[in-house]
């Protein structure tokens, strides 16, 4: 059930009948043949075509809940990096996210890093990426945004993550453009401050510098939103590489600028021990499944700092319902999903939703809410 009245009133989506990603098993075997980054390419024209059809079950009704006056259907989302210019919302929704999160866009278009920048770790069920943010800019990722609005978009709720261009002088003031410019157009907002492929993006981490980007960008949602009575929550993404005392820092700047919530984190420069592919040594940022530990004890310290008082998403090695139902007892309201996509396909949605229904259902919750932080009571 719907956990404030502003959602109480909005009508549920239909159910949707069950089918299967047909198309996606037969391609899958092609996709590998290809490099990484131009088998995502091929995926996202697929998804654009209609190509990769939605396999989605009609939610569970214990998965539903309500973060930030938002109702979602079911809490399992799409992190940022696999839609970065907000062209396949619609399509990923289709396939069962109850949100999606496009981005990281960044104000001017930017090539990224030289490829190549993107590596499956097959025997780890892990991907490296030193991406560099690489963005057709707001332009297009805004025309986007409206087009979605004037036509009436799938049912669901949407991000729109942020960042900074790589030789900005000023790197909360291209926050503060990203934010102004999309402001109204997403559910929700988000600055990613954690990416390890950008020089000097993670400092933005730090005490001082944070909490003057945090300010600043609360500004700039007040000045930009259409209503504001409404204004739409405002997230940071912050790494899993922080010590006691950064994430001590973050959690006590969070709470006292009225940030409405953190996402708990992004990838990691650690190595940890174990890994087997031959790309392990390639530079860049560690997903999937070897960021599980490391990602959940991140986010239990967080939850901890904050005393549960500001909604958690967590992100980092999800790949079934058992890691998500352990993201949310350690603190999460919300869990996104991505690189477990590449090992699993798009089934992996609804095969977590519905061991998670389970999980609730025999540790006797009625709610993900009431599960949320279970770990800590």
């Amino acid at each position: 059930m719907p956990w404030c009245a502003r959602c109480a009133l909005r009508p549920r989506p239909p159910a949707r009948a069950p089918r299967s990603n047909v198309n996606y098993r037969i391609a899958r075997p092609f996709l590998y043949l290809l490099e990484p980054e131009m088998a995502h390419r091929a995926t996202i024209w697929a998804l654009k075509h209609g190509l990769v059809t939605g396999g989605a079950e009609p939610d569970d009704p214990i998965l539903s809940t309500c973060v930030w006056d938002l109702a979602f259907s079911n809490p399992i989302g799409l992190a940022a990096g696999f839609d970065k210019d907000a062209e396949v919302i619609d399509a990923m929704l289709a396939l069962g996210f109850g949100f999606v999160e496009a981005g990281t866009v960044t104000p001017l278009p930017q090539p990224g890093n030289p490829k190549p920048r993107l590596f499956r770790l097959v025997e780890d069920q892990a991907v490296i990426n030193r991406f560099g943010f690489n963005s057709k800019g707001l332009a297009s990722f805004v025309e986007r945004l409206k087009a979605r609005q004037r036509k009436g978009g799938a049912p669901g709720i949407v991000g729109a993550n942020v960042g900074k261009n790589r030789d900005a002088a000023d790197a909360a003031g291209d926050y503060v453009t990203g934010i102004e410019t999309i402001c109204g157009l997403a559910d929700y907002l988000v600055c990613n401050i954690s990416s390890p492929n950008t020089p000097g993006l993670r400092d933005l981490q730090a005490r001082a510098q944070i909490e003057e980007l945090i300010t600043r960008v609360l500004d700039a949602r007040r000045r930009a939103a259409p209503d504001s009575r409404r204004l739409p929550p405002l997230l940071a993404k912050v790494g899993p590489d922080l010590d006691e005392r950064q994430l001590r820092d973050i959690a006590e700047v969070a709470l006292a600028t009225g940030i409405d919530g953190l996402i708990v984190g992004n990838t990691t420069v650690a190595r940890p021990p174990g890994l087997r592919s031959h790309y392990t040594n390639e530079a860049g940022g560690l997903s999937g499944l070897p960021l599980t530990a490391a990602a959940t004890a991140c986010l239990a310290d967080m939850y901890r700092l904050t005393g549960g008082r500001l909604p958690i998403i967590g992100c980092g090695g999800v790949a079934s319902g058992a890691d998500a139902y352990a993201r949310i007892r350690a603190g999460a309201s919300l869990v996104q999903v991505y690189s477990s996509l590449v090992f699993h396909g798009p089934e992996l949605v609804g095969r977590i939703k519905r061991e998670l229904a389970q999980r609730l259902r025999d540790d006797g919750f009625k709610t993900v809410k009431d599960a949320v932080g279970a770990n800590h009571r």
